[in-house]
């Protein structure tokens, strides 16, 4: 299965000059948990409700803007990468999301939640035909010198 069957389009952007508070506010409007920072075309980084405090980070967020929060370090794969290979990535590096790219251009992400929905619902994989039983017709041998009382 490909990133693009498991991804999840219409991504949520925001700049790195953006009010730390009005990403937060996004964030909880859209109930979303990553915010993909860009600058013109280019992904600069990624914003968690973590990295902003969460609810209780009011204080943490007043005055400060997006580009003090975000992580910096954006691993980003495309949309023809496999979902283990993706999976394994994110894992490997404790991420909880990775943008997904086109030819330069931002389609999509996918969340560990992604993940997680793809995991409870199942991966349709094609049914293998089923084999047909076997029955072998064992003839019915009568043992001999064998003495048995009950």
């Amino acid at each position: 299965m490909r990133m693009s069957e498991v991804m999840t389009e219409g991504v949520q952007t925001v700049q790195p000059t953006t009010a730390a508070a009005d990403a937060w506010e996004l964030m909880r409007r859209k109930r979303i948990h990553h915010l993909v920072v860009m600058e013109g075309a280019q992904i600069v980084g990624v914003l968690s409700d973590r990295d902003v405090g969460s609810r209780i980070g009011a204080n943490l967020r007043a005055g400060r803007t997006v580009a003090d929060f975000m992580t910096r370090h954006v691993v980003i794969r495309s949309p023809s990468d496999t979902v283990r290979s993706t999976a394994n990535a994110m894992r490997g590096r404790t991420m909880g999301c990775m943008p997904i790219v086109d030819r330069g251009r931002l389609v999509g992400i996918v969340t560990v939640s992604d993940l997680l929905e793809l995991l409870g619902r199942g991966v349709a994989r094609p049914v293998k035909a089923a084999r047909a039983p076997l029955h072998w017709r064992v003839p019915h041998r009568k043992r001999r010198g064998v003495a048995a009382s009950w």
